[in-house]
């Protein structure tokens, strides 16, 4: 998650937050280590540190430092054994850490940094606050001292290229939402998108092809526009680039052998090859935006580690 811009907004808010990091981690545990959740003043959370005790124990420290106590932060040693409920039997090794509009020019410069990339910190432990010093291309053989530990912040996020906001679109933008995913939203009528959009998501109008053209190499692309000429412009120009390795429409699989046909009269039978229609996991039939919503958001996790899928196993099932 992008901890910094989420804690400066909170604190921007006139809010207060407590940054809950598992900074280590050994043995069988929730998760692993730079996992992170930011705790508010009312309770709420964002993020998580794995869930069941351990992460209850963590809220309720959190909430004690949000309270006023002295400490402005603290680290905490935990066995993950029968003392917790927990299982695992594994060893973490959690951050708390207190923000507050004293904190505004540190958080500013931090979120300048998540913002251009992931970057490292050597960060230095104590009751009264953490230090960080940004590392140049990682730190790469540094090794931290006691009370010291490297961090890791920022996730590169691939990019889905969505055209159309229709139904499906507009349902498949909300199944992204949450996962790790930057999506550029593209229509061309006007008035088609919805007043507000996920956070993750950059509206695009104007020409389509044009709109391809400016997408980073490696992009998803997802084709669900209101015309199946629209639908051809696009996924040709898709395949043409070469820049793409999943390029998605959806539809049926005679839909699928359509543009296979009018594909190949433009030259890209070998392109066309790897298009994937219908799109989403096989095995969910329904039919509802949001079913082949949940489908695709499925589909891109998967793609997401992949560069390669058979489009046989995909037209098994259809989504027009």
């Amino acid at each position: 998650m992008e901890v910094w811009r989420h804690i400066l907004q909170v604190v921007k808010s006139g809010g207060v937050c407590v940054l809950v990091t598992v900074l280590g981690s050994r043995g069988s545990v929730p998760r692993e280590g730079g996992a992170r959740m930011i705790v508010r003043s009312d309770g709420s959370f964002h993020g998580t540190i794995g869930g069941g005790s351990l992460e209850w124990q963590a809220q309720s420290l959190a909430r004690h430092l949000l309270a006023g106590g002295p400490m402005r932060s603290r680290v905490m040693d935990q066995a993950l054994g029968p003392d917790l409920g927990q299982c695992c039997g594994g060893h973490v090794t959690l951050g708390f850490e207190v923000f507050d509009q004293r904190c505004i020019g540190e958080l500013a410069s931090l979120e300048q940094a998540e913002a251009a990339g992931p970057f490292f910190c050597l960060t230095a432990t104590g009751s009264d606050g953490f230090r960080r010093t940004l590392l140049p291309a990682g730190g790469s053989g540094l090794r931290p001292t006691t009370g010291s530990y490297i961090e890791r912040f920022g996730t590169y996020l691939p990019t889905i290229g969505l055209f159309g906001a229709g139904h499906v679109g507009r349902a498949v933008v909300l199944a992204l939402a949450p996962l790790p995913f930057r999506v550029t939203w593209h229509d061309r009528r006007e008035r088609a998108f919805p007043t507000a959009v996920p956070a993750n998501v950059t509206l695009m109008a104007g020409d389509p092809v044009a709109a391809i053209d400016r997408l980073p190499g490696g992009t998803q692309i997802l084709v669900m526009t209101h015309s199946h000429d629209e639908d051809l412009v696009i996924v040709a120009a898709a395949l043409s680039s070469g820049r793409f390795h999943h390029v998605g429409l959806i539809g049926s699989a005679s839909k699928r052998a359509r543009f296979l046909k009018r594909l190949a009269a433009l030259g890209l039978a070998e392109a066309a090859a790897s298009l994937r229609c219908p799109i989403g996991v096989a095995g969910l039939t329904g039919k509802e935006p949001a079913v082949i919503a949940a489908a695709v958001a499925a589909e891109c996790l998967i793609l997401r580690d992949s560069r390669s899928i058979n489009a046989d196993t995909a037209a098994r099932r259809t989504n027009a």
